[in-house]
């Protein structure tokens, strides 16, 4: 299971893998609930749960009572992206229980340790510039047509 920390502060997200042995204290919790950091190397940090998605990519949202997958009627919020004001959706949904067949924790820090977050070994990455992206992708176009 992984686990997705924000850093309120800075806006920054951190994926860190939960061991095995210690995602059975994931399992029950409900969104919106407080956890240790310590889960994932965050000593002294607390953590409030905000979402996450199962196995198959559905997203959990907290409306939705138990850890049951069903099919609800939405009109904004988790699962529903890009609609018109006033337009719902029927979407395929999780409940808001931790069960096992969720994969992936999102999770937000509501409260900071004594030691920064590049000290534990949490440091944001650069993004990559979309220049060169298309660079990237230009060269390779070019190479294909040179083969023909």
């Amino acid at each position: 299971m992984k686990i997705v920390v924000n850093d309120v502060k800075t806006g920054h997200s951190f994926q860190k893998e939960v061991e095995k042995n210690r995602e059975s204290l994931l399992l029950g919790k409900k969104i919106g609930a407080e956890l240790d950091g310590g889960i994932v190397g965050l000593e002294g940090y607390k953590l409030v749960i905000a979402g996450g998605s199962d196995k198959d990519g559905t997203p959990m949202r907290s409306d939705i009572a138990g850890q049951k997958k069903t099919s609800a009627v939405i009109g904004r919020g988790c699962g529903a992206r890009g609609l018109a004001k006033g337009a719902r959706l029927k979407k395929r949904v999780c409940g808001n229980t931790i069960s096992q067949n969720i994969v992936q924790v999102n999770a937000r820090i509501k409260e900071y340790g004594s030691k920064p977050l590049a000290e534990l070994g949490f440091v944001a990455k650069a993004k990559e510039k979309k220049e060169a992206k298309e660079g990237e992708a230009a060269g390779a176009g070019a190479k294909k047509e040179k083969k023909k």
